[in-house]
């Protein structure tokens, strides 16, 4: 497989279309795929079967993560999150059973087509975003840094899905017709009733009236040099766009900063774009400037999701919510 890959690359190279155009995908080719595809070869790029599969999850909150076409962790858990809800069995397989109760063969709506508008094109992006929180502090907005960063999260994409999906595209015309997944979710906003944090799993199931599981998101939760509490806390406020105060003496060592310093909002902000504070103090639930990386690698203590994750979560809990930190 590894060669086919590369003679593709580098038949592209030679014809003069690019490394995106070798790993292009058309919306036909994921909408329309069926379970019987599910094992076809479909090159280095992302698998329209698993993109099908992660999109059909998104849409009933069972959050995938990003949804890049990979047969990653993020994907397995939201898979064995559905078959439990589902009575399908434990297990994180997407076996034929598991895709028809999610409408797999049926479904064929899962790209559309969106056109970019002027305030797309408008938007004012940051030329880098520094690692040091210093020179971060002195930014006006920790903006995105691309049309394909800030388009990728807002449709819950990856990049490189993004760009596949539209390989000749520029990203910077308004009007410009582009294809994306069609993730939306809709959940009653105030309906959640408790939230887990399972260290366990990497999960955050949210749980609405009669114990009913209403969503739920891959989530990095502490470490083992700092962290996240135990036992049951509580919802204490939501800030949307939020900006953040680095304190080392409270919070953790960055770097060579001593001081404290206040950082500007911006989806590449450390927290995203949602702060969740829980009743012990200087502990939440937060979004990420980077969602690939949720579940994947520790926090300092709090509880991270990706940006749109985070942002539903916000809309659904409200003061005084039960947070249970579980093992």
């Amino acid at each position: 497989m590894k060669t086919a890959n590369l003679r593709m690359a580098m038949l592209a190279v030679v014809l003069g279309l690019g490394a995106n155009s070798a790993l292009a995908l058309t919306a036909d080719q994921i909408n329309q795929v069926t379970f019987s595809d599910r094992q076809r070869p479909w090159g280095a790029g992302p698998d329209p079967f698993i993109v099908k599969a992660q999109v059909l999850l998104s849409r009933r909150s069972i959050s995938p993560g990003v949804i890049d076409g990979g047969h990653g962790e993020n994907f397995r858990k939201a898979v064995a999150q559905f078959r439990r809800q589902a009575n399908l069995g434990a297990g994180d397989e997407m076996d034929e059973l598991t895709w028809l109760g999610l409408g797999g063969d049926s479904a064929n709506d899962v790209v559309s087509e969106y056109k970019l508008s002027e305030k797309d094109t408008a938007y004012d992006f940051a030329d880098a975003i520094p690692r040091d929180y210093a020179k971060q502090a002195k930014m006006k907005r920790l903006s995105y840094t691309s049309p394909e960063e800030m388009l990728g999260e807002r449709f819950h994409m990856s990049e490189k899905l993004l760009r596949a999906l539209n390989p000749d595209a520029a990203f910077s015309e308004a009007g410009a017709s582009l294809f994306v997944v069609s993730a939306e979710r809709s959940l009653e906003k105030g309906s959640a009733r408790r939230i887990d944090a399972v260290k366990s799993t990497g999960m955050v199931v949210v749980f609405g009236a009669d114990d009913k599981v209403l969503a739920s998101y891959p989530a990095t939760i502490g470490s083992e040099n700092t962290p996240s509490p135990t036992g049951e806390y509580t919802v204490e406020r939501v800030a949307r766009n939020p900006n953040y105060t680095y304190d080392p003496e409270k919070n953790f060592q960055q770097g060579k900063n001593t001081k404290t310093l206040v950082l500007p909002p911006g989806p590449n902000g450390p927290v995203g774009t949602i702060w969740i504070a829980l009743s012990k103090p200087t502990f939440g639930i937060h979004g990420t400037p980077e969602p690939s990386q949720v579940s994947k690698t520790t926090s300092h203590g709090c509880v991270r999701l990706t940006n749109w994750d985070a942002e539903e979560l916000a809309d659904l809990v409200k003061p005084g919510v039960p947070v249970r930190f579980v093992d």
